[in-house]
């Protein structure tokens, strides 16, 4: 089966017919090991290596799937036994070393099951010097330095905003142009301060969030609090949708009477959304003894309500049925909101405190917030707040200037 070529060589043989500073280079697939199809190497290690020693990089055809640096690069022997061994050395610790770094991101990044004797490697010839890392971080770009010269002393990696180079930064500005997306690339500045370009990855589709914290916050209009003993707060936060959560319901609706769908809709289907939202709030609520509710919706629209209502009208039982749920969940979500600690929304939403909840010990241990934007600033605020990729499970923080002004910042 042919596999697709792995983004690392697509992407240095974009700069290099661009006429970027790109080392010569060879691809090694999997094939060509198992087969030991090593001619081309041999040919290649003759004329492009003078020094005794390589880099062997990994190149698997799902590696860009994954984060930088998942798997390794090492420094060998300039011959075809030093690059066999470098990749089973890359291989075993995919399977060992990096084996719980990638369990963990294909449960939390969706990476994809991935097979490590598929592991292809690009050799280069090796190049001694500082290695330097570019990306651009919201309106600036970040230099990462690390490995100097001298391997007998060992240097502090660290990250500015200025390199030692500003051909540095133009260098990152024109290859981040050329190939059309945000991305992370790698240099290797020499001895004689020669700068080239090792590798480039595709970073348009990774959040950054350690960007600039203005890039990731929104500043809202006001706070009302029982108490005022602190002015900075983080929480967990669930994402309350409730116009999207009817919107579901209706289309479902629309299903059930028109027979649309891949499969036959039924009252039971519809229900059983309603129930499922239900035990998603009760479990979020039980896994966190404090948190926060971020309102992109959290009243439900009239309309919507009265369209959902209604719409099963021609068949009274079924719409009775619908009716009774939607009812319950409309409890159901306050004795949610009722639980959370902070809830950050438009303003006119409402908690009603009774007198032990205002004023009895749990004020004191887990004063509510409700920090809200103005309600004519709705669309812009939800809109920006989608912008920054809020979802179920962040953790947002809250400062209070003086002003008694909010801003969230998602952490």
């Amino acid at each position: 089966m042919q596999q697709a070529l792995p983004e690392k060589i697509r992407l240095l043989e974009i700069l290099k017919k661009s006429g970027f500073e790109v080392p010569d280079f060879i691809y090694l697939t999997a094939e060509d090991f198992e087969n030991e199809n090593f001619g081309a190497l041999a040919d290649f290690l003759k004329k492009s290596c003078q020094s005794y020693k390589v880099i062997v990089r990994s190149a698997h055809p799902l590696e860009s799937r994954f984060k930088s640096g998942t798997f390794d690069s090492l420094e060998v022997n300039a011959d075809i036994a030093g690059i066999r061994y470098a990749r089973n050395r890359i291989i075993a610790l995919a399977k060992t070393a990096k084996k719980l770094n990638i369990a963990r991101q294909q449960k939390f990044n969706n990476a994809p099951e991935i097979d490590p004797e598929d592991m292809g490697v690009i050799v280069m010839p090796f190049i001694e010097g500082v290695k330097v890392m570019a990306k651009r971080m919201g309106k600036h770009w970040e230099f990462g330095y690390t490995n100097e010269f001298a391997h007998k002393i060992q240097c502090e990696s660290y990250i500015t905003e200025t390199p030692h180079d500003m051909t540095l930064l133009r260098l990152s500005e024109q290859i981040q142009d050329n190939l059309g997306f945000a991305c992370e690339i790698e240099y290797i500045v020499s001895k004689i301060r020669d700068i080239h370009v090792v590798q480039a990855k595709d970073i348009s589709r990774v959040e950054l969030l350690d960007q600039d914290i203005d890039n990731r916050s929104v500043q809202l209009d006001g706070i009302r609090r029982i108490r005022k003993r602190r002015n900075y707060r983080e929480r967990m936060i669930y994402v309350m949708n409730n116009k999207a959560f009817y919107l579901d319901i209706i289309n479902r609706c629309e299903d059930l009477v028109h027979g649309w769908g891949d499969s036959a809709r039924t009252i039971d289907d519809i229900v059983q959304r309603i129930d499922d939202y239900e035990a998603e709030l009760r479990d979020f609520a039980l896994k966190h003894e404090r948190f926060g509710v971020l309102g992109f919706s959290i009243k439900i629209p009239d309309d919507l309500f009265q369209i959902a209502n209604h719409y099963l009208d021609d068949s009274p039982e079924l719409q009775k049925q619908l009716s009774r749920a939607l009812y319950e969940n409309q409890y159901k979500i306050d004795y949610f909101l009722s639980e959370a600690d902070t809830i950050i929304a438009k303003d006119r939403i409402r908690l009603n405190l009774c007198t032990h909840d205002a004023y009895g010990i749990d004020t004191v241990r887990n004063p509510v917030w409700f920090v809200y934007w103005k309600y004519e600033k709705q669309d812009q605020v939800v809109s920006e707040l989608a912008g920054l990729g809020f979802k179920t499970g962040d953790i947002i923080g809250i400062d209070i200037d003086m002003d008694e002004r909010p801003t969230i910042y998602r952490l």
